[in-house]
């Protein structure tokens, strides 16, 4: 299956299921297919943009950046009853809908249903928020700017000979999800979890009652990352999140009021979809993108977007710097057949959250692959930014020549594609930053093509290790998509394409252990192999969620299945609305307090079973 791991979500900074029934989002889709969010952007280009494109009309109709900051109900009104019924008289009543959510942003009707003051479990008071750095938790995606999703002891709460014993103590339901994009976050006592429906919610962690919740612009995928603000009023903490239109919000944590809004990216086709890392009030915040998801369209003015990362001052939200991946602006280069301008260098897209490094004042995100040729060389790399000034100190690249389209392929060799396709083997996955016993720090890092380093940061990222974990040339769904977890002696990765689980040693990269595993079984469902979800790890234990729903625990001494939880099922709700459990493929658990929690439901690039769950485990 040729696809990337993040188009569903991309172009149209929405995820399938906005434009497409779930009945149709759950199907696998057939190969070099696009998704249904690039079908919609698809019929906007071709049926819309003489009018709303950049520069069309002489003025006289709002551009695509306009449109998409109206309300979808504002969008479907249009074209049904407004003033564009006459043009949109063509389309179905599914495609208006589709086009309402793709301009929008969310589905159409979220607004009410995801509201938390229509929920039934309002908490019975809203105490102030205590130090998110007094209490023990998991902040943001990697519990520390290390990434290294490791919980340590006294913070976990929970014990490998614990384990066996986590049980089922609540669910909360997201109205009208569909996809578990945002991990939790888990500080003082309440979780932080975002949705893909556009809501952010604060729930008490103990017992699932909501706080509040806020709505913004379009759905989020990224954790929250919580810390200190000043300068806003009343407000001591703010929780910091990225939405799929590169907007950057801080809200206060305490209240879910905004403080600040800012745009990372103001290209359309930009959006983040990691988060961002908080340190020292600075806010480091990965910028993605979209437009390899319908770049072959030959109306499409291919390509401008380059990955970049923004340091943003936690306070405010006022720019400190922006370092862009590819440091030159895209320029026109040709046009094809039918007249479309055609722009390059592109692509580079940054996918997970930087990992800083306190010791040399550095800032280490991994890079995407090129959307046009020849590849820039710094698309699946591993680049280091000073912490400061943005500077540019290191680059390390694994695969070159790496320009790569969704829909091209074999049996589809269009205009736009490259003539040299590449793997698409982004570094997706966040770097993880380690101290060895011998007091030597090693960053070790992880591609889809399955080639897992290990770099020496004492020497511009030469490389001290490398393991190749696959046995056969991976395909763009990839070996190792959104990463691995590593306790003091090993990295922990889940494998997309062939099922299972891999421990490898920090400082040798020498595998130590190896646990293959076969997919369950779902009645009614195909069998879906692979884990794509990040890992997580505490003294003793590896949790894992795979494509098949089933939520694992391994022995980090020799990876045998100590518990299994098969999360695809329906479940009464704290909140009363009626959710049910799916596949995992991207962000992992997170554990803090002597709790487990973890989103389930994901479609993704493998046709994963949806759902909209948030589970809460304890140990009993």
């Amino acid at each position: 299956m040729r696809r990337h791991a993040w188009t569903i979500f991309s172009a149209g900074f929405i995820l399938c299921w906005m434009v497409a029934p779930p009945a149709l989002a759950r199907q696998k889709v057939e190969e070099d297919k696009p998704p249904a969010g690039a079908i919609i952007q698809k019929t906007f280009i071709t049926k819309c943009m003489a009018c709303h494109g950049i520069g069309s009309s002489e003025g006289r109709a709002p551009t695509r950046e306009t449109l998409m900051k109206l309300t979808p109900e504002a969008v479907y009104a249009a074209l049904t009853t407004g003033p564009m019924g006459n043009q949109a008289k063509d389309l179905s009543d599914e495609e208006k809908r589709g086009m309402a959510a793709f301009l929008g942003g969310r589905p159409l009707g979220s607004t009410e249903a995801g509201d938390a003051k229509f929920m039934s479990n309002h908490c019975a008071s809203n105490a102030p928020l205590g130090d998110p750095a007094t209490s023990a938790g998991w902040n943001g995606w990697g519990n520390g700017v290390g990434n290294t999703r490791f919980q340590p002891a006294n913070a976990a709460g929970i014990s490998a000979d614990q384990v066996p014993r986590l049980q089922l103590k609540w669910a909360f339901g997201f109205p009208n999800g569909v996809q578990n994009y945002g991990q939790p976050t888990v500080v003082s006592g309440r979780v932080f979890v975002a949705s893909d429906t556009s809501y952010i919610y604060s729930l008490d962690a103990a017992t699932g009652c909501v706080y509040w919740s806020y709505q913004a612009q379009t759905g989020v995928r990224t954790a929250v990352a919580v810390g200190p603000v000043k300068g806003q009023g009343s407000a001591k903490y703010a929780a910091y999140f990225g939405d799929g239109r590169a907007n950057v919000y801080a809200v206060n944590a305490e209240t879910g009021e905004l403080l600040w809004m800012v745009q990372a990216d103001d290209l359309p086709s930009a959006h983040i979809t990691a988060a961002p890392t908080l340190y020292a009030g600075r806010l480091y915040v990965p910028v993605s993108g979209g437009e390899e998801a319908i770049s072959i369209d030959p109306h499409y003015p291919c390509c401008r977007f380059r990955g970049s990362v923004v340091a943003l001052d936690a306070n405010t939200g006022k720019q400190i710097w922006k370092r862009y991946v590819i440091p030159e602006p895209a320029k026109p280069t040709k046009k094809n057949s039918v007249g479309t301008q055609l722009y390059g260098p592109a692509g580079a897209a940054v996918w997970g959250s930087p990992t800083v490094d306190v010791k040399r004042h550095a800032v280490y995100v991994g890079t995407g692959d090129a959307y046009t040729e020849p590849a820039a060389k710094t698309s699946d790399s591993i680049i280091a930014y000073d912490m400061d000034s943005g500077k540019l100190l290191w680059t390390f690249q694994d695969t070159r020549n790496d320009a790569w389209m969704l829909g091209c392929g074999p049996t589809n060799k269009a205009e736009p594609c490259p003539k040299d396709l590449g793997p698409d083997w982004d570094y997706a996955a966040s770097p993880l930053l380690r101290e060895l016993p011998n007091g030597r720090q090693v960053l070790v890092v992880a591609a889809k093509s399955g080639n897992v380093f290990g770099l020496d940061l004492d020497k511009k990222g030469a490389a001290i290790w490398k393991t190749a974990l696959a046995e056969k040339k991976p395909g763009a769904a990839g070996l190792i998509v959104f990463g691995g977890s590593a306790d003091e002696r090993a990295a922990y990765y889940g494998l997309n394409l062939v099922g299972g689980m891999v421990a490898l040693d920090l400082g040798t990269g020498e595998r130590k252990w190896f646990t293959p595993l076969s997919p369950a079984e779902t009645p009614g469902e195909p069998a879906r192999l692979g884990q794509s979800a990040a890992t997580t790890a505490i003294p003793g234990v590896v949790f894992s969620g795979a494509w098949d729903g089933r939520l694992r625990a391994f022995s980090a001494e020799d990876g045998h299945i100590v518990w299994e939880y098969n999360t695809v099922q329906e479940y009464p709700t704290v909140n009363g609305v009626a959710a049910r459990g799916g596949s995992m493929g991207a962000p992992g658990p997170t554990i803090s307090g002597g709790m487990l929690f973890v989103g389930t439901g994901y479609i993704g690039v493998m046709g994963g079973i949806p759902g909209n769950a948030l589970l809460a485990f304890s140990v009993e």
